[in-house]
Parts: structure tokens; sequence; C-alpha cells
């Protein structure tokens, strides 16, 4: 009976623990050379918008928040996949904390989201890519923060004859 309850409280405290992400695999390395599409000039608009939804039904949008256009890759893939776990949102009180290797950082894109969550990036080169954004808010009366991050992904070919329309909202 003692062990049990041992048990059982060594796994609630285990739970309760903050989110810290293990180290990635060897095998996720960053290869510039992978992510190199991002910095050719393509012909392709990619706009979206970025928003969460709050628990009264009202939705909170990204405003003035960096978005951020990753292209998909190895290194990348292995990174979402330790930061949102196969989810496209990860609650603000649970974000891991991951360090990105700087050479990956510089194959980015930002982009700042409008007042609505609006955001834009052009001249976006044929690939497949991860949009990235948060919003993170604190309710009244509440001392812990509410919303989070969230991911989206997108492709494109080359051949668009409109922008790429893009919803990060976590779903």
């Amino acid at each position: 009976m003692r062990i049990a309850l041992i048990a059982a409280a060594s796994f609630l405290l285990t739970a309760c623990a903050p989110s810290v992400a293990p180290p990635g695999p060897a095998e996720a390395r960053f290869d510039a050379g992978e992510a190199a599409f991002i910095l050719k000039r393509g012909e392709t608009t990619l706009r979206g918008q970025a928003f969460l939804p709050r628990e009264t039904g009202t939705v909170v949008y990204s405003a003035g928040q960096t978005i951020r256009l990753i292209p998909a890759t190895s290194y990348s893939r292995a990174r979402m996949q330790r930061l949102y776990g196969g989810k496209k949102f990860v609650p603000a009180l649970a974000v891991p904390k991951v360090q990105a290797d700087p050479d990956y950082v510089k194959h980015t894109r930002t982009a700042v989201a409008d007042p609505q969550g609006r955001f834009v990036f052009e001249n976006v080169a044929p690939g497949e890519y991860f949009i990235t954004a948060q919003a993170i808010w604190k309710e009244r009366g509440r001392y812990l923060p509410s919303g989070g991050v969230m991911y989206q992904t997108a492709r494109v070919t080359g051949r668009e004859e409109r922008p790429v329309d893009v919803i990060v909202s976590g779903q």
C-alpha cells in the first residue's frame, strides 16, 4: 500500500513538472543545403491569419506577434515534433524550451501580424513550410497565461495564380 502511494505521488509530481524537451536525435542536425530553398526568390505570396479561440467563444488575434515561415526539412520536422508532440497547438504553460541551431534561425523568414492577426510573405519559393505563431493573454482574475503557440503547414508549388491562404489557429 505504501509503495503504491509513493508511486502515485511520484507520478503526479512528474506530470506537474515544467515541460523541457529532451535533446534531439543526432540524425536531426540542421542542414543548410536542405533549407536553402527558403532563400530563393519565388513568385508566390503566402498570406494568412493567426488567432486562438477563448473559452468565451471570442478569438484572440496574434496582433503584433512574430509569425515565422520555416522550411520543412529533416531538422525542422524533428523540432516541430519535439515542440508540439504531434499536435498543432501547445498551451502557454506547457511550451518546452528547445534551443534552435543558429543556422536554422537564419533559414527562416519572419513577418509581424497586423491587429487582426493577418500576415503576408511575398516572393516565396516552391517548397513545404511550417508557419508558426503565438497568441498568449491573461484572463481577468487569473494569474497564469492563457493561449499558447501553434503552427500550420503550407505547400507552395510555384504555379499558383493567386496567393496561398493559411489559417494558423492550432486546429
